[in-house]
């Protein structure tokens, strides 16, 4: 057994390292490039269940107004009415409502709300392994995405561009790197 994958049984309460994670996007800009973003200001919370993966939960909380592109000018559009619009919604959720597990490939499918628009999305994780730290904290870590149409929660502004296709995809990959701590 690797060091990484140390630990037989990951069952408990976890509280997601933000510092140690990222959660972040990728659209692609002018069909002919990708742009990235992540959110700064975000946290979540899981209860693992390794015998019983369907009795486990997450919960996810996003402040959309953390979004960071490097841009400046790009997040300050993202955050206007036109995208996110976080002055009338300053908050995300999900909300898990069912959790399945196929050896080390997980799949937690829950109820996402972006602009007060909630829909079911099924996001697919890979354990990537659980250690005790340095400090003594036991850790998990997992890695997953899903691809959304962003369309689905109002986020619909677009600008044609002259050669055919629009400026910014409708499709969005979420993507998921955690590190979680098991709570004392």
């Amino acid at each position: 057994m690797s060091e990484s994958s140390a630990l037989t049984d990951i069952t408990g309460d976890y509280t997601l390292d933000t510092a140690h994670s990222r959660l972040g996007f990728v659209a692609r800009h002018a069909v002919v490039t990708k742009v990235r973003g992540q959110f700064t200001d975000w946290n979540a919370t899981a209860h693992i269940d390794a015998a019983n993966p369907a009795g486990s939960s997450v919960t996810l909380t996003i402040n959309p107004g953390s979004v960071s592109t490097g841009a400046p000018d790009r997040d300050g559009h993202l955050t206007s009415a036109d995208f996110f619009d976080v002055e009338n919604f300053p908050e995300w959720t999900f909300v898990s409502t069912d959790v399945s597990r196929d050896g080390d490939d997980w799949a937690i499918t829950g109820d996402l709300t972006i602009k007060g628009v909630t829909k079911s999305v099924t996001i697919d994780f890979e354990e990537n392994g659980s250690a005790k730290d340095p400090f003594g904290n036991i850790r998990v870590g997992f890695e997953g995405s899903v691809t959304v149409n962003r369309k689905d929660w109002g986020l619909t502004w677009n600008a044609a561009l002259e050669t055919g296709g629009v400026l910014v995809s409708e499709k969005i990959k979420l993507e998921f790197d955690i590190s979680a701590i098991k709570n004392a």
